[in-house]
């Protein structure tokens, strides 16, 4: 589930602290940037804040209004790079893209939403953290880089309307020789008849069955040769 750019203003120490992390389930705070103002879509900057960022988020919270914050899991931001470019924005930043599952009509309605009083930060798709340090830049990327890497997207379980394994007994073609590395693993398993026009190659650098890590296409690909051959039968 995408939870997005949601407003945080939990603090330890009487609501003036450090941000309240999530420790039942691991999370430590990696780095904490003073003097950083944030910016919210095409909205303008933020009075400064405190940067946080833990094994599992990005937190921002105000200096000036302590029941101001925003935090943002790991999971949910897309893309994050160092922003130099003055065409880009006006002052170097790092720009992150932030996934959410607020649905939206039309960019002008997200434009509407970022500019009314009560901002929705649900339907926020970019955030620009501004420290005023520009120094500090590389030192906020990397610490971004490595949370990230803690933080990998989970693999959603579909469940298997086939079961395509195939043992050693099964890998075998027409004569009952093994099959070797590379051939077509359909060629091996359904025979093709001798008027088909269907070609197979024996060199195919990525064979079917023999995925780099997509299993669910390799399936894909196979269930599709398959109809397609008993439609030739």
């Amino acid at each position: 589930m995408v939870l997005g750019l949601r407003n945080f203003s939990e603090r330890t120490g009487d609501g003036v602290g450090e941000p309240v992390l999530d420790t039942v389930n691991g999370e430590e705070l990696m780095h904490v940037q003073p003097g950083v103002a944030i910016v919210l879509g095409n909205g303008a900057p933020e009075s400064p804040g405190t940067l946080f960022i833990s094994t599992k988020r990005v937190m921002w919270l105000s200096d000036v209004e302590k029941e101001r914050g925003y935090v943002v899991d790991f999971l949910s931001v897309s893309l994050h790079a160092v922003s130099t470019d003055p065409e880009a924005y006006s002052s170097p930043c790092i720009y992150a893209q932030i996934e959410t599952e607020a649905v939206r009509d039309d960019e002008s309605e997200a434009s509407d939403s970022e500019n009314n009083e009560t901002l929705d930060v649900s339907k926020i798709t970019e955030m620009r953290l501004v420290p005023s340090d520009a120094s500090q830049l590389d030192a906020l990327f990397n610490v971004f880089c490595e949370c990230a890497e803690l933080n990998p997207e989970p693999v959603e379980e579909q469940e298997e309307e086939h079961n395509w394994i195939f043992s050693a007994d099964q890998m075998v073609d027409e004569g009952g020789l093994p099959v070797k590395y590379g051939q077509s693993l359909i060629q091996s398993t359904f025979p093709v008849r001798g008027d088909s026009e269907w070609h197979f190659s024996e060199s195919l650098g990525n064979p079917i069955g023999y995925s780099n890590g997509d299993h669910e296409l390799s399936r894909s690909v196979i269930e599709v040769c398959l109809l397609l051959y008993l439609l030739c039968i």
